[in-house]
């Protein structure tokens, strides 16, 4: 970056910190530095904002209308000035329900023509065209396609993660996500931890240095499986699998894509860097059958940053075991979790005492309150990083190869199908005993 550029961003930093708080609380310094070099100052400032881009109407789309979706259009639609005009899904009576949902919850605020009510492969397009605001919750290999086209169309956009399932997609919104900050959208992402109150007060008090040097960090998804849903007659292969969505990886990407990416993400946050390499092992042993596709039940990952820190990543569903979600930070002088902080002998030496807040919602109110003042926010960036580092796991412990982040990030494995149709071929097959084949570690190739 040259000298003038930097003293332009580092300026708009300090603004932006003094100014904004819960927004420069989600990246440090050198990320502002780095991803938000070409924002003016002017943009910053909230006095240079009319009075008549505060008050104007909203217009949102919702692309995914399954419980997430829908969840985040009640979040959207909670905060004053926003009204839903559009909705999209691939399949219709998904739509219907969450139509029938939001409309009982919000009346005249979900606004939704017949002609705007869309449903299939290629609908989001539409829904998205008439929309200032989107909200992509769709299924995680749709994400890439989504946001490129939402960028390119100008819109502002929540997402929800992962960003995408596999290294080409990675790229995609990387590449979007430098489109957006040019155009001066506002990209918010459902990595909500960011929004917490409690998190956002611990991270503080590791600055400070309250733990000492980062030096471990131990990241935990554990716990129960989620749902499956039978094959019905009649039903093609693609419908299946978009049907049971979190057992394919070209459309989930394991769940330690879907879910551990929550705690993956914390890790990377607080060390203020993402792993470099990655080793370690997974497999299927209490979830093995015909329903449940061809992902993992349980992954072990250790993750290398550049500094010598260490990230031990485990996630598992197996139904009626030790259970736990969470990230302990461990430090030369301490240990920090959410909200709470001890020293080396476990005494604890500081607790959160603020409110407590629903980031969920959160999310939400930010990133309308950006729009409306012309505040810059893109969680596009982070949230890659995150995503890929989810990835990168999933590539070691299916291969079991030590992986790098440039190998992850290179990967020219696409795992999208070439035709998105019913009829059409999504990739993964049953073998004669009616099983998806899982990953073999030593054979898996994942480039």
């Amino acid at each position: 970056m040259g000298r003038k550029r930097f003293v332009r961003a580092h300026k708009a930093w300090r603004i932006l910190a003094m100014t904004d708080p819960q927004n420069i609380s989600a990246f440090d310094r050198r990320g502002f530095l780095k991803t938000g070099a070409l924002v003016t100052v002017a943009n910053l400032l909230p006095s240079m904002v009319s009075a008549q881009n505060k008050d104007k109407e909203i217009k949102v789309a919702l692309i995914g209308c399954g419980g997430r979706g829908t969840g985040a259009a009640s979040q959207s639609l909670t905060v004053p000035g926003t009204k839903l005009v559009a909705m999209a899904d691939a399949f219709e009576d998904r739509l219907n329900s969450a139509y029938g949902e939001l409309k009982k919850q919000f009346g005249d605020r979900v606004d939704v023509a017949d002609d705007l009510r869309v449903y299939g492969f290629d609908a989001y397009k539409k829904a998205i065209d008439a929309a200032d605001l989107v909200l992509l919750c769709s299924t995680p290999g749709f994400r890439p396609a989504h946001f490129e086209y939402a960028v390119e169309k100008g819109k502002h956009v929540f997402m929800e993660k992962p960003v995408a399932v596999d290294g080409p997609g990675i790229r995609k919104i990387i590449e979007a996500a430098k489109a957006a900050d040019k155009k001066n959208l506002k990209v918010v992402c459902g990595l909500q931890r960011h929004y917490q109150n409690d998190y956002i007060a611990t991270l503080e008090q590791i600055k400070n240095g309250v733990i000492g040097d980062i030096i471990n960090t131990q990241v935990y998804w554990s716990g129960n499986g989620v749902w499956t849903r039978e094959r019905q007659p009649g039903m093609t292969e693609m419908e299946y699998q978009m049907r049971n969505w979190y057992y394919f990886n070209w459309l989930c990407g394991d769940h330690i894509c879907e879910q551990h990416i929550h705690n993956l993400d914390v890790s990377n946050w607080f060390v203020g860097a993402h792993p470099i390499k990655a080793n370690g092992f997974g497999g299927r042993t209490s979830r093995i059958g015909k329903d449940w596709g061809e992902i993992y039940d349980h992954h072990y990952v250790e993750y290398t940053y550049a500094n010598g820190t260490i990230m031990n990543s485990q996630c598992k569903h197996w139904n009626n075991t030790w259970s736990k979600v969470s990230e302990t930070i461990i430090g030369t002088k301490g240990t920090a979790e959410s909200g709470v902080i001890k020293d080396r002998t476990g005494k604890t030496i500081w607790r959160y005492r603020g409110e407590p807040n629903n980031s969920y919602q959160t999310e939400h109110d930010v990133l309308i309150q950006h729009i409306r003042e012309n505040k810059p926010i893109n969680d596009a960036h982070y949230t890659a990083e995150a995503s890929l580092t989810a990835i990168m796991g999933r590539m070691a412990t299916y291969s079991g190869q030590e992986i790098t982040w440039e190998q992850a990030l290179n990967s020219d494995l696409d795992t999208m199908p070439k035709v998105l149709a019913w009829n059409a071929d999504p990739g993964p097959k049953m073998g004669p005993d009616g099983l998806y084949p899982a990953p073999i570690p030593g054979v898996t190739k994942v480039f």
